[in-house]
């Protein structure tokens, strides 16, 4: 492989002992990148639309059920911080390698009668998808320095198009018999076990890691000054993006029992947590465009988005059966606030060692409040039996994801 502006400092990209890897053309490596990102959202968009026949297939509660997303997002908390030390003993290509056999596998099991597979499966994918989530930058930081905003745009947008279908084709495949919510859940793991086949051949590469990835294994050393779990701009940060992730994670999670609630058919709840997905790409390249004009103050932007994300709620609570409508805002507005969310990591920041300490204290008190979410509204759903309690409860979640957003959007950084 020929590497872009990579260079010694920061571990490199190819070597001479490099072997097969180092004869991979960059589109090559580039495909297999995309793959894996293609993997980070699928299996968990696929819960949703099917919701309902897993409950009823697998026996489960409301609140057992919406732990069928909760569970990933706690494996998302707890593993994301000690996978860098991995990747720096293994390397990074045999660390993703392994953890796209491990979903595939997490997948499948999650798809087997029994509530052992269940749950093993469940948090299996879940451990997967926290490992690639946190390399993934990593080996683009390495081989494409020069390309890293044009790259982590198009697998992010890679990966909302493969949820959208996800999400979209769960209840085609679910009604092909009366457990075929296991197939629906089940088939995505051939799409892990491809990315593995066309991202092996990197795997024989040496294991070199970026400075940035060491810094984030390092990350809760202080950086030059005080600790960000001391410094209330981190905790509004952390905060803003806890609470975003579990509007979102709610949404795909509880959105489709809503609208079949109100007599909206299975099919068509699915294909509009599609159009939630492809809404939601729109948010995110609007939002980058938004951040590169308001590089210094961002409450303007976080005001915008915010007030998509209330008007869509409070429509669905006034008016559910135009759900798509409101879909279509609630999705601009996820889209948007996860880029400032990330975004918020370096603005509010003044090294990357600051940086990486921020986003790992963010992203495991983060994933902590987005897991509790939909077990919440699930379990206020089971106690009332009526959608309306659960999301005036959401309704006061974006009004404080938007006071600690716009706290954290000021023009200053951590000490």
């Amino acid at each position: 492989m020929t590497s872009r502006g990579s260079s010694g400092a920061d571990g490199g990209a190819a070597t001479p002992g490099g072997g097969g890897a180092r004869r991979l053309r960059p589109g090559f490596v580039i495909i297999g990148i995309l793959l894996v990102a293609s993997n980070l959202r699928a299996s968990i968009t696929a819960v949703g639309p099917v919701l309902d026949q897993a409950r009823a297939g697998a026996d489960l509660s409301a609140i057992e059920a919406s732990a069928l997303i909760s569970v990933p997002l706690l494996a998302f908390a707890v593993f994301s911080p000690v996978m860098p030390g991995i990747a720096v003993r293994f390397g990074l290509e045999r660390t993703i390698g392994g953890s796209l056999i491990l979903l595939a596998a997490g997948i499948v099991a999650r798809s087997i009668p029994g509530d052992l597979f269940l749950w093993a499966g469940t948090l299996a994918l879940g451990v997967a998808i926290a490992a690639i989530n946190v390399l993934l930058p990593s080996v683009l930081k390495r081989d494409f320095p020069r390309e890293i905003g044009r790259l982590t745009g198009v697998y992010s947008a890679v990966q909302s198009a493969f949820a959208a279908v996800a999400a979209g084709i769960a209840v085609p495949i679910a009604g092909i018999s009366d457990d075929g919510w296991r197939i629906a859940y089940g088939v995505w793991a051939g799409l892990a076990l491809i990315a593995f086949a066309v991202f092996a051949p990197q795997m024989r590469r040496p294991g070199a890691v970026t400075v940035e990835l060491r810094a984030v294994q390092v990350a809760e050393e202080p950086p030059r000054g005080r600790s960000p779990w001391t410094q209330a701009l981190a905790w509004q940060v952390t905060v803003f993006m806890g609470l975003q992730s579990t509007i979102f994670y709610v949404v795909i999670t509880w959105m489709p029992a809503i609208e079949q609630s109100v007599g909206i058919d299975a099919f068509t709840a699915g294909w509009h947590q599609s159009a939630f997905q492809v809404f939601g790409i729109t948010g995110t390249l609007t939002a980058a465009w938004m951040l590169h004009k308001w590089q210094r103050d961002q409450r303007i932007v976080v005001s915008i988005y915010s007030l998509s994300s209330l008007l869509g709620i409070t429509g669905v609570l006034v008016n559910p059966h135009i759900t798509l409508l409101w879909l279509a805002m609630i999705g601009f507005a996820q889209g948007g606030l996860i880029v400032l969310a990330l975004a918020l990591f370096g603005l509010r920041t003044s090294n990357h060692r600051a940086a990486a300490s921020l986003s790992g204290m963010a992203q495991s008190i983060g994933y902590l409040l987005a897991a509790v979410g939909p077990l919440m509204i699930g379990a206020i759903h089971g106690a009332t039996g009526d959608w309306t309690l659960p999301l005036i409860v959401l309704l006061g979640v974006i009004v404080v994801q938007f006071v600690c957003g716009v706290l954290a959007s000021r023009n200053r950084v951590l000490r």
